[in-house]
């Protein structure tokens, strides 16, 4: 089943990456009317999906010819995480569980949520 999910995470991520390049294609010469500065990325922080800490997502970030922060906007994709009783922790603790979160949205609600928040946006 773990592998199951990676596969569909890292498909999924895939995906929303090219469908994010083409976003920021199409609104790039809008930006640029604006004198604002745009940019989009799948990170992804940690290297093992099923170890806590591991989280990936798009980011689109808005930012001002001058460097000030205008807009910061996230959607995550997959998240790994410690937990007890239902809240996050750090540290290893007896009773605590690993749980994984992926995106309950599909990949065309997440293009859409993408577009119209880029549309709002200019």
């Amino acid at each position: 089943m773990e592998s199951l999910i990676l596969v569909s995470s890292s498909l999924a991520g895939l995906e929303v990456k090219v469908h994010l390049e083409k976003l920021l294609k199409e609104f790039k010469p809008l930006v640029a009317k604006k004198n604002l500065n745009f940019e989009g990325e799948f990170a992804i922080d940690g290297n093992d999906p099923f170890k806590p800490g591991y989280s990936s997502s798009v980011n689109i970030v808005m930012i001002e010819e001058n460097g000030e922060l205008i807009d910061l906007h996230i959607i995550k994709i997959w998240e790994c995480e410690r937990t007890l009783l239902g809240m996050p922790i750090t540290k290893n603790l007896p009773g605590s569980k690993i749980i994984g979160s992926i995106l309950d949205e599909s990949l065309e609600e997440v293009e859409k949520e993408l577009q119209d928040y880029l549309k709002l946006t200019f």
